[in-house]
């Protein structure tokens, strides 16, 4: 079972940027820490069979350098592997590029920390529009599939999982995730009133229901 307002509160949220050469760019960041080890995670987030079992079906040459694609989703190229500790990889989609990076850190209580940065060029119409949720609420997603196969280590099931996402608590989860993107974004130096008309305007996206804060219904 889900529980959406544990899920929701364990994972941390952080919005800045960062300077490449091509100009600045935008960095959505997001963590939780699971009750598992270092290599359980490290695996989970870097095996190709693990992660077609908690995010999609991956495909491709998952080594430095390799050429990677997820089904219906992102592929890219992987520039940096250090593991068990980080990865980099290029996330190419839509005919844009922008890239992700990955840490996986030991904790002094045996629990392990996973971070995920996805750093991409958006234009400010576009920003202004979204906001960070654009991505983070996908991301929040698949940090709830990774806490479920940690627990569990099952193989979802498709049609169930598309059948929560369009349920009353998939609703509930992807508008809870816009909102505190929105408030992500609030803290970075956004107009409050701006980073919230834009959560939700991405909340009406993932959900088809503009609602309240907090009302999925």
């Amino acid at each position: 079972m889900i529980k959406v307002d544990e899920q929701i509160s364990a994972v941390r949220r952080h919005v800045g940027t960062r300077v490449l050469d091509a100009g600045e760019a935008r960095v959505v960041t997001l963590g939780q820490t699971y009750d598992a080890t270092v290599d359980e995670v490290w695996d989970a987030v870097t095996n190709p069979e693990r992660i077609s079992r908690w995010f999609l079906p991956v495909s491709g040459d998952l080594r430095l350098h390799g050429r990677y694609q997820l089904e219906g989703n992102a592929g890219g190229t992987v520039e940096r592997c250090d593991p068990p500790r980080s990865y980099a990889a290029t996330w190419e989609m839509g005919g844009e590029v922008s890239w992700i990076e990955v840490r996986v850190t030991g904790e002094a209580d045996g629990r392990t920390r996973f971070e995920l940065e996805h750093i991409a060029h958006v234009d400010d119409v576009r920003w202004a529009q979204f906001g960070p949720g654009a991505v983070g609420v996908g991301w929040d997603m698949g940090l709830l599939g990774l806490a479920l196969h940690l627990t569990s280590g099952d193989i979802p099931d498709r049609d169930e999982v598309n059948a929560w996402v369009t349920s009353e608590d998939g609703r509930r989860y992807m508008t809870l995730s816009s909102e505190l993107w929105g408030e992500a974004s609030a803290a970075s130096g956004t107009d409050p009133a701006e980073a919230r008309a834009a959560a939700d305007r991405t909340t009406a996206f993932y959900t088809g229901v503009p609602g309240e804060p907090g009302d999925a219904s």
